[in-house]
């Protein structure tokens, strides 16, 4: 798409893999600015919209929050200041993932105690249930 271009919402939507109400929730919460509008009042997004959009996209594929985010998206447009900041939310980011994978893996090794401990016996034998259902029933 060429800097001047000009394309509605849908054409945006496609192009970054964004639902068109997710894209419109970005503009309500300030990550995403306001287009401006057509003769008929239809939404004219141009190539920095498509640019930012997408720095959004990867980053929440990346699971930064939208918080993390906002602040990324402020630093970039700073192009003179050191990449520190940016490194110190990357690495905070880091250490989160690292704590959700510590998490799953002990979930993970709890159900597979469960499904190890099954007998494929009766459901009122079933030690999944049991260790499902709350404590003193």
């Amino acid at each position: 798409m060429e800097a001047d271009t000009t394309f509605n919402i849908g054409v945006l939507a496609k192009a970054t893999g964004t639902k068109v109400e997710t894209i419109r929730w970005y503009e309500r919460v300030g990550l995403l600015s306001a287009p401006d509008r057509t003769s008929g009042n239809y939404r004219a997004y141009g190539a920095a919209h498509l640019g930012r959009l997408s720095f959004i996209r990867r980053a929440r594929d990346l699971g930064f929050s939208l918080d993390q985010i906002r602040t990324l998206l402020d630093i970039a447009e700073q192009q003179d200041l050191p990449c520190e900041a940016v490194d110190t939310i990357a690495r905070e980011h880091l250490e989160e993932v690292d704590r959700k994978i510590a998490d799953l893996q002990a979930l993970r090794r709890e159900l597979d105690s469960l499904i190890g401990q099954c007998r494929h016996g009766r459901v009122a034998e079933c030690r999944i249930i049991e260790a499902l259902a709350p404590t003193g029933t």
